[in-house]
This record gives C-alpha cells, sequence and structure tokens, in this order.
C-alpha cells in the first residue's frame, strides 16, 4: 500500500515554505497488529526501497511506515537535488541546523502515526540521515513541542 505525497508547512517562521513528501509505502503486517513504526531513510533514497526489505523481516506484528523526503538541494552536496529530510549545510558541530526542515518532517510523521489505533504501540527509527531525524522526531515528542517552540501533536 502506498500514499501520495503530501505537503506541510512547518511553523515559526514567517516566511513559510511547503515541503513537498514523496510517496509514502506502507507494509501491513501479517500478523495482529500489535505495533507501527515510521522508518525513515537516508539521503538520496527512498521508501520504496526500505519497504521491500523491512517486507523480508519475520517481524509479522508490526505494520511499517516508509515515507519518502521531499526532493531539495543539499548545501553539503553543492546545492545538489535529492531526497533528504532536512538540509545539512556542512558535516560539523557549528553548522547551522535547518530546524524549519527538521519540523515539516517531525510533524510529518507525528501525521502519519495519528491516525493509528490508540492501543498500538508506535516507533520511529530510520537508517542515517533518517536516523538522526527519527532522534530528532521522538524528542519532540517527549519534550512536547518543536524545534521553532510550536507544540507536538502527539504525547
Amino acid at each position: 500500500m502506498s500514499y501520495g505525497s503530501s505537503s506541510l508547512v512547518s511553523g515559526g517562521r514567517t516566511n513559510r515554505r511547503p515541503f513537498e513528501f514523496g510517496r509514502t509505502h506502507v507494509v501491513k503486517p501479517k500478523g495482529t497488529h500489535q505495533a507501527t513504526i515510521v522508518w525513515l531513510h537516508g539521503v538520496g533514497d527512498n521508501g520504496s526501497s526500505w519497504s521491500q526489505l523491512l517486507e523480508s523481516l519475520t517481524l509479522p506484528n508490526i505494520k511499517w511506515i516508509c515515507p519518502t523526503a521531499p526532493t531539495r538541494p543539499v548545501a553539503a552536496f553543492g546545492g545538489f537535488p535529492c531526497t533528504a529530510w532536512f538540509d545539512v549545510a556542512e558535516l560539523s558541530a557549528d553548522s547551522p541546523d535547518d530546524v524549519e526542515g527538521m519540523d515539516a518532517t517531525a510533524a510529518h510523521i507525528a501525521n502519519l502515526l495519528s491516525t493509528e489505533p490508540a492501543n498500538i504501540k508506535l516507533g520511529v527509527g530510520g537508517f542515517s540521515m533518517g536516523a538522526a531525524t527519527a532522534l530528532y522526531s521522538a524528542s519532540c515528542c517527549t519534550i512536547g513541542r518543536f524545534g521553532n517552540g510550536n507544540p507536538y501533536p502527539l504525547t
């Protein structure tokens, strides 16, 4: 199962820009649905490739949701456009964070999880940039707000 793209804007800045997320692929559980995990790919990848891998795992009670990041210029790659959850200026501790991009992605993850049944365990994980994004989203959920200070919709 897959869903078309969605557009979100991150709150907090006066000049909001939409983020066009790509197709979302869903791997339905083969057994009793006990948990849902949003799995985020790395930079330059897509949700389809991960959904194929996750479908082969022997975890029959997990529903996997594999969204595709927006295609955007990535400064660390000389502005080359590729799928990325947020922009990376450079790989250093002093590099500015793309809070707007990270918040938009965290909101997208919250939106994907918001439709799951109340008795289902929820999780988020990923690979590479997807893992960093999953950690950011989980932190926003734990703290109760996005990086820009706006409230996080799931608690």
